[in-house]
């Protein structure tokens, strides 16, 4: 089997030759678009192993200086779809999509509601600062953050289609919102959901082959994405959340899984190749071999050895029940 007929394997429920797995990372600064970044992508497929192929989207909504109190989010104007973060994205995914040529599964990452509400406050850093700076905008003026919402929810309805108008054989959809300490149940449920819900249910259909949803950061209240309909799921099981089988459970039995290993810390980022194997058969052990990918709770270094990842690559292949 080559990458695309493993993971395609693997995500249909059949048996593919050894599980598939999915990783990446955040490449260093000056690669996030152009035939640089092009390449990189490239060059982390190969070396890595990996067999799927994530196209990162560092070409994010960018932060607007004029949403400078809660009562902004009333006067935002529609996005440009020719924007020039938005072509630059949609450009990388269709020259990733043209080199691999129909070698694997190329995902096209698109962060969520929450996310592009935090990176059109202020940008990323922002959120590591300050995690309830979208919750007080919601909070005080809820009817202008609801046009907000309407805004970006266009915006990203425009981009998923052009990623997979790009060549993408589906999205992986990044969703913050679920940790527990972040906001309740209720503003999720209003503010958030209803829009990640259709974007995902109109691309379930238009996506040529599967949908990710990425479950980001620690604490989660997984139940809040009962509903999305994604067939592939992916959450931080290290990072205070429910396990693999404990997440299916709870999500649908017919979820194929992806993840099982720690990002940051743990065996695959400063372990022998021996524990990596090790570590990577626990989880095979524990999660089974139907129906899953191996993968990572999230993004790994940046700098992180690519033989550690091949190494995980490579444990699939020896696990023996």
């Amino acid at each position: 089997m080559n990458k695309r007929e493993r993971v395609l394997a693997a995500v249909s429920g059949e048996a593919p030759d050894r599980v598939p797995s999915g990783f990446w990372l955040h490449f260093p600064k000056g690669y996030e678009a152009g035939e640089a970044a092009v390449q990189m992508h490239l060059h982390f497929f190969e070396k890595s192993g990996t067999d799927l192929c994530k196209v990162m989207n560092e070409n994010s909504l960018p932060n607007n200086p004029a949403l400078s109190v809660p009562d902004d989010w009333a006067k935002l104007a529609p996005i440009p779809h020719d924007a020039p973060f938005i072509t630059r994205q949609v450009e990388l995914v269709r020259r990733v999509c043209e080199e691999v040529k129909g070698q694997a599964v190329v995902l096209a990452t698109i962060h969520g509601m929450v996310a592009s509400a935090f990176h059109y406050l202020g940008g990323g850093e922002l959120y590591d600062n300050d995690k309830l700076a979208v919750t007080r905008c919601l909070r005080e003026n809820p009817t202008a953050f609801r046009h907000g919402m309407e805004i970006i929810a266009d915006y990203l309805d425009f981009l998923c289609g052009a990623c997979i108008e790009a060549g993408a054989d589906g999205l992986y959809f990044a969703s913050l919102g679920g940790e527990t300490a972040m906001m309740t149940d209720d503003e999720f449920e209003t503010f958030f959901k209803p829009y990640e819900v259709a974007l995902l249910q109109k691309y379930d259909q238009l996506a040529p082959c599967f949908n990710v949803l990425h479950m980001c950061k620690d604490h989660l209240n997984l139940a809040r994405y009962l509903g999305y309909p994604a067939k592939v799921i992916n959450w931080g099981v290290h990072e205070g959340n429910i396990s693999l089988n404990e997440g299916r459970t709870l999500l649908g039995a017919q979820r194929v899984l992806l993840g099982g290993l720690d990002d940051r810390a743990g065996v695959l980022v400063d372990g022998s190749s021996d524990q990596i194997e090790l570590a990577v058969h626990k989880v095979l052990d524990e999660a089974g071999t139907k129906n899953i990918l191996l993968g990572a709770d999230c993004t790994l270094p940046t700098d992180i050895a690519l033989e550690r990842i091949a190494q995980a690559v490579r444990s699939a292949g020896t696990y023996r029940r």
